[in-house]
């Protein structure tokens, strides 16, 4: 049968218009791969992240990815690996006394700056969240110079007001609250070492967390850190402070106000810290699928997930006694690094008019190193970069009825996310307060702090919650998310063949659409205006 001409053109282009559908087999056998305990837990510096880089380059071959520079898939990122030794010590002297703070119990610590000994002696201030923004017309750091001083510092944000419930975003963390931004501020303001006074409240994970983070080793990018940084725990804080004449309380509801003004604490302190350091190399993986579009394919839309997880920890299994000693990372982040090589499979079928980068970095877990260094020296403009969509942590449990995209809301993304959910019959979940900072602890917000517009997409275990509308066994299955929490970052984040991975495969489809809907938009995406990320340069 002959169809006429212009039904058989308007078949054509509705065919060719059709996006291209990703396949549930090939993502399940990626991630089974990844996940497995022939890949060590996918560790930064071990032999385990050297395999995944291998298989992560080899399969973007296979799949049809073109590499972005030199022929090469990989991208090299030196790295400074440092643990402290037993003999590295902090010592208060405050209101004639000595205290001396136990490593893990009282205090944990460490250098950042690559030097295998850090010694000063420096007198100690403390300076309230630590925070200067201008936005808020805040800034801790007034009528000081902290060069030469030890800084304490408080996590969290100032709290919301009666007069002003919105300010820092009210009940929400924003990236002022979060530790990392701390430790970069000391560094800024040139103090000779920083310490955050940890509550699980303020904090909003126990003393274990960075107990155990400063128990092994940590990692930085090559030239940059502070000299000494670590946690003080808050019954040492307020004795230190009650040594040195000062109620901790007190200063605490102090810096409440804009009015807070740096406090020079009677005390001083002497630090040794003795450490293990080593400089490795490691690698991003990425791989492009050119655009279509003459003028348009000059810009590029990213999808990032990371590859690496916590390695083999054989000196850790031994001392709690357990016989498991790989953090596999199935969900974290094997599924979303596995979810891009079944997307970049389907995507070179049908190239979009802009240029589509498929990025897996490397050091998420240290700190996201491995997008901070991408943002550092991109392989692609970051002016003619459209967004970052970022996979972390995938739905494991089963199809939804909605999909998360919270971030998205800061930018026109969400304009985009929202119309590709229509098409895909889907609601957009409904944006809560951000509560423990999820928007700034996965890959895309080094892309955002870049002022490029991102967010991670579906975000279904990191809402914590269950809060989505599973299609099947909605209490159960909500239920078998919220229970993810007791394998985060444990041993028993494994990989389960039983595992209904339909889900997994609407997250990854939704975020390839989505990718469509904006390489073959005519227009970027923008920031919203107010939005501090809008002013970055790119």
């Amino acid at each position: 049968m002959r169809f006429p001409v212009v039904l058989a053109a308007s078949l054509f282009s509705t065919a060719a218009l059709a996006q291209p559908l990703v396949a549930e087999a090939p993502l399940r056998a990626h991630l089974s791969f990844l996940a497995d305990d022939l890949l060590e837990g996918r560790g930064t510096g071990q032999r385990g992240g050297d395999l995944a880089v291998r298989y992560l380059e080899t399969q973007a071959a296979v799949a049809g990815l073109q590499p972005l520079q030199d022929g090469t898939y990989r991208q090299a990122l030196t790295i400074v690996g440092s643990k402290a030794l037993p003999s590295s010590t902090v010592t208060f002297s405050a209101g004639g006394k000595t205290l001396s703070p136990a490593f893990g119990k009282d205090i944990v610590f460490g250098a950042a700056n690559g030097q295998q000994t850090v010694a000063f002696d420096a007198p100690v201030v403390f300076a309230g969240y630590g925070i200067r923004a201008p936005e808020e017309n805040w800034d801790d750091f007034k009528g000081i110079d902290l060069k030469g001083k030890l800084v304490v510092m408080m996590v969290n944000d100032p709290q919301p007001t009666a007069a002003e419930p919105n300010r820092f975003a009210g009940k929400s963390l924003t990236y002022y609250g979060r530790w990392v931004y701390k430790y970069e501020e000391a560094l800024r303001q040139g103090a000779a070492g920083v310490l955050l006074i940890h509550t699980t409240t303020s904090a909003s994970y126990p003393w274990s967390v960075p107990a155990n983070g400063f128990g092994h080793e940590r990692f930085n990018l090559a030239g940059a850190g502070n000299a000494m940084e670590g946690w003080l725990q808050e019954d040492m804080a307020r004795t230190l402070f009650q040594q040195a004449g000062q109620d901790l309380d007190a200063l605490r509801a102090q810096a409440e106000t804009r009015a807070f003004r740096p406090v020079p604490l009677n005390a001083t302190v002497k630090v040794a810290v003795n450490s293990q350091i080593r400089s490795i190399e490691q690698f991003n993986v990425a791989g492009i699928v050119p655009g279509t579009d003459p003028k348009l394919k000059d810009e590029a839309v990213i999808y990032s997930a990371h590859w690496d997880h916590l390695g083999k920890d054989d000196e850790g299994s031994a001392r709690s006694g357990q016989s498991d000693h790989i953090y596999n990372g199935a969900i974290d982040n094997a599924s979303g690094a596995a979810a891009l090589l079944a997307m970049a499979q389907v995507a070179v079928q049908q190239p979009a008019r802009r240029t589509q980068i498929f990025l897996w970095p490397a050091g998420e877990e240290t700190g996201m190193l491995g997008s901070t260094a991408y943002t550092r020296k991109p392989l692609w403009p970051l002016a003619k970069t459209a967004a970052d969509l970022n996979l972390d942590s995938m739905n494991f449990v089963g199809k939804t009825h909605d999909i998360g995209v919270a971030g998205a809301e800061r930018s026109s993304l969400y304009a985009s996310a929202a119309r590709v959910a229509k098409r895909m019959g889907l609601r957009l979940a409904p944006t809560i307060p951000d509560l423990s900072g999820a928007f700034y602890r996965a890959d895309h917000f080094a892309f955002a702090k870049a002022g490029v517009p991102a967010f991670n997409v579906g975000s279904a275990v990191f809402s914590g919650d269950g809060s989505f509308d599973f299609v099947k066994e909605p209490k159960a299955s909500s239920e078998r998310l919220v229970a993810f929490k007791k394998d985060y970052h444990q041993v028993t984040d494994e990989y389960h063949p039983s595992w209904d991975l339909s889900g997994m495969v609407q997250q990854a489809q939704f975020t390839l659409n989505l990718g469509y809907e904006v390489a073959n938009d005519k227009n970027l995406p923008t920031w919203n205006k107010g939005e501090a990320f809008g002013k970055v340069k790119r």
